[in-house]
């Protein structure tokens, strides 16, 4: 539900509450006037006045609880004293003023608290008590003592209803609020995912391929003789834009990157790709070497999937971070179980510090088929990372 959506209805909630209480106060107030002059003798306009002042306190009750407590307490107070003591009823509480009482204490206890409702229903039943004592001839007539634990009652259970159905309407404004925000922040996360899988297909593969470009516009002029000056100029200049390329991409990618979520995996290639992996990269002078150890034919996408990226992504490791070193790719599958090592010799360059983007991707490919991955340098210099992905066997297959 939008914002606009709930103002709407919270206003056409507060309208009809509006109509009903005016509807109520009209009513009640076309009751008591005629009530109280007819059969408790009370001047008609002290009668209208004072009922006015009465029922018209409900619909003051909306903006101002304050200024409807006391114009409701001083009618209270004073309808009562107005009778003639030879009126037979209901006393100091007539049967519309009573009603009127119970909805008093309703209204400003579901609509301003229980605290605020709480000062109308000892007000109101406080006062009422004055009534006996100032007019001890219509209480001789009339013995109030039923007529007040009459409306203590009733106004005690209007109180009280009125605080439970306004907690439980509150609770659920909350708890709307709450799934509110459950779906905002579910739209975030997915968003966030969105993101996370883009950053990392766009490492795996442009950023791989924009590495090779480097590498091989590089080492053109060494590799190829009699290359003339002209297309060594090209293809450095090649070079040069793959790498301001590259550093923009790793710029996107810092943006885009959110490492503490996962994503899911996109359909790209597979196993039987990485011996034309392999070739692509020995093109660039590398010396790659491959063992690919098929003892399982049939494994599924998603682990393929992964394995081929791993293997990209240690290659252009290895391509970026160790220029010159050998390097051993070894691909054994076995049942639900596929095992990947990538090793580089040490190449006499510096090793670069810390976790790029291209381990923290591979991280996630792993961790989302429940295996195990490490990589870090070795004893000797060189690099290694080791991959176990994992996959459950269909039900009915031994």
């Amino acid at each position: 539900m939008t914002d606009m959506d709930g103002t709407v209805r919270h206003n056409r909630r507060g309208a009809v509450q509006l109509i009903l209480l005016v509807l109520a106060a009209v009513a009640l107030a076309a009751v008591l006037v005629p009530v109280h002059a007819a059969i408790y003798g009370t001047a008609v306009p002290v009668s209208l006045l004072l009922g006015i002042m009465l029922t018209g306190s409900l619909l003051v009750a909306i903006p101002s609880p304050r200024i409807a407590i006391g114009l409701f307490s001083l009618a209270a107070f004073l309808l009562p004293l107005f009778v003639i003591p030879e009126s037979v009823g209901p006393w100091p509480w007539t049967v519309p003023a009573l009603i009127t009482f119970v909805a008093f204490v309703g209204v400003i206890t579901f609509l301003h608290g229980w605290r605020m409702g709480l000062t109308p229903l000892l007000v109101g039943n406080a006062g009422s008590l004055a009534a006996p004592l100032l007019q001890p001839e219509v209480a001789a007539a009339n013995p109030p003592t039923a007529d007040l634990i009459v409306a203590a009652s009733m106004s005690v259970v209007a109180y009280i209803v009125a605080t439970l159905l306004a907690g439980r309407i509150r609770a659920m404004k909350e708890l709307t609020s709450e799934r509110d925000l459950t779906a905002q922040e579910q739209s975030r996360r997915v968003l966030i995912e969105e993101r996370n899988r883009i950053a990392r297909e766009l490492h795996d593969v442009v950023a791989h391929s924009l590495s090779l470009i480097q590498v091989q516009a590089s080492t053109a002029r060494y590799r190829v003789p009699d290359l003339a000056d002209n297309a060594a100029k090209e293809l450095a200049d090649i070079a040069t834009t793959a790498r301001g390329s590259l550093t923009e991409m790793r710029r996107l990618l810092g943006v885009l990157r959110t490492d503490d979520q996962t994503a899911e995996l996109a359909p790209q290639q597979g196993i039987e790709d990485i011996p034309a992996l392999i070739d692509s990269t020995r093109r660039t002078g590398v010396d790659v070497a491959l063992e690919l150890i098929a003892l399982t034919p049939d494994v599924p996408a998603t682990v393929q999937i992964a394995a081929f990226r791993i293997v990209q992504e240690s290659l252009s490791n290895a391509v970026r971070h160790a220029p010159g070193a050998s390097v051993s790719v070894h691909v054994r599958t076995e049942p639900w179980m596929l095992r990947l090592r990538v090793h580089n010799i040490a190449s006499g360059m510096p090793t670069v510090q810390g976790e790029g983007h291209g381990l923290t991707g591979m991280r996630e490919r792993v961790a989302l088929l429940d295996g195990t991955f490490e990589a870090g340098s070795d004893a000797d210099g060189g690099w290694t990372v080791d991959a176990v992905l994992q996959w459950h066997p269909e039900p009915g297959t031994k």
